[in-house]
């Protein structure tokens, strides 16, 4: 069986045009194709994937899909910048990897948790995840931003009333009057006036969750090391589950985190591989380790990445917020981990932006999600979606 022809496409069905999702169907001459994503749909820096995925599927034309382990050394060795590279980089891998797995899945007519080992749980706890984006009605666009306690705490009844036992929320995203904070106002040590803000979002979440729903504490990598441990002493006072990306993530910082507070960390979506996360582990810097199987070198380098993690004792939570295609990625990799800690449903995939991309948009019921048992990764880019793309470009 050989690679054939490869499709690389943007979807235009996101509010901007830094916020659309990146995928690629590889074709064979078997007639089976695979579909990929990758994971810089959002921010800025997409069309650099795009072209990044275009380039890395004519390095694998004429290959077996089969071989995923010399396919993902050859993107990575072959390319010249693929070793120690960011998210460019391991985005492209990274779609090109999960359709080579798409393939394989349905070549031998299995799951892909199959192949990685099997399952060792039938449910996969879930938790909400952007609260303080809004957590509406699935299928629906409108949805409360989060700028006063009463919001938060809205936002917070309208997730645990649909059963989730776990949510994460930022308490730092914006300003008292709902304007967005720039790197100025969370870079340094936070003022009483700010802090004060954070903790009156932060009490109040608390008391709407109740003490036996789970909180993580969401950063976006927004603070510094000064700000982050701040926040983390808030944190202590509200029982707060993990510190989600605390600052910009680089061991020296982080360990300075970690020595004055008591809060676990979570970090993942920006560290792209198992030699970046190694230092972190070495350390026991990281207690939830949060790998984007998107931007990270797909299921082959994240599945690597989570076994390296269970050697620490670190729990992993596979970062998902991309198309419903990378849930279902998400789900038959975390499915096979023994230390699997939570699936992250963001709340961009009940929104109306989602509907329409992909055959299947699988939605948790009462917190859990249940992995589906189709061939390959369970789903894929509904054609019509395809030919509507914003960027195209097909490579045999």
């Amino acid at each position: 069986m050989k690679i054939t022809k490869v499709e690389v496409f943007r979807l235009p069905t996101a509010q901007s045009k830094t916020n659309s999702p990146i995928g690629c169907r590889i074709y064979t001459d078997t007639g089976l194709y695979g579909d990929g994503e990758a994971g810089m749909a959002y921010g800025i820096g997409g069309s650099a994937a795009f072209g990044m995925v275009c380039d890395l599927a004519e390095l694998v034309l004429g290959m077996d899909p089969l071989q995923t382990e010399l396919i993902w050394e050859t993107m990575y060795k072959k390319t010249f910048w693929g070793q120690n590279g960011g998210p460019v980089v391991f985005s492209g891998i990274a779609a090109i990897d999960v359709a080579l797995w798409d393939i394989k899945g349905k070549y031998f007519n299995v799951p892909v948790y199959q192949l990685l080992g099997g399952k060792v749980r039938d449910k996969l706890r879930t938790y909400a995840s952007q609260l303080q984006f809004g957590w509406g009605q699935t299928g629906v666009s409108e949805h409360l931003w989060a700028v006063t306690p009463e919001d938060y705490a809205y936002n917070v009844k309208l997730a645990v009333e649909e059963g989730f036992d776990a949510i994460k929320i930022d308490f730092f995203d914006r300003d008292e009057e709902g304007k967005p904070l720039s790197f100025l106002d969370t870079t340094g040590f936070l003022t009483p006036k700010q802090l004060k803000m954070v903790e009156a979002r932060m009490k109040a979440a608390r008391e709407a969750a109740g003490d036996e729903v789970d909180i993580i504490m969401e950063n976006h990598s927004y603070p510094d090391a000064l700000g982050a441990v701040q926040l983390a002493k808030l944190a202590e006072k509200y029982n707060i589950l993990a510190f989600e990306e605390p600052n910009t993530p680089t061991p020296q910082t982080v360990e300075y985190i970690a020595k004055y507070s008591s809060v676990p960390i979570a970090n993942g979506e920006r560290i792209f591989s198992r030699w970046q996360y190694a230092e972190y582990f070495k350390k026991n810097l990281l207690q939830l380790a949060q790998p984007d199987i998107g931007n990270c070198g797909g299921i082959s380098e994240t599945k690597k990445i989570c076994d390296m993690a269970h050697a620490f004792d670190v729990g992993v939570q596979v970062h998902a917020a991309g198309s419903p295609l990378a849930t279902s990625v998400a789900l038959q990799l975390e499915c096979t981990i023994p230390n699997f800690i939570i699936h992250e449903h963001h709340t961009c995939n009940r929104m109306d932006t989602s509907v329409g991309l992909t055959k299947y948009n699988l939605q948790p019921e009462n917190g859990c999600f249940t992995v589906p048992d189709l061939p390959g990764i369970g789903n894929e880019f509904l054609r019509e979606a395809i030919d509507k793309a914003v960027l195209y470009k097909v490579i045999e």
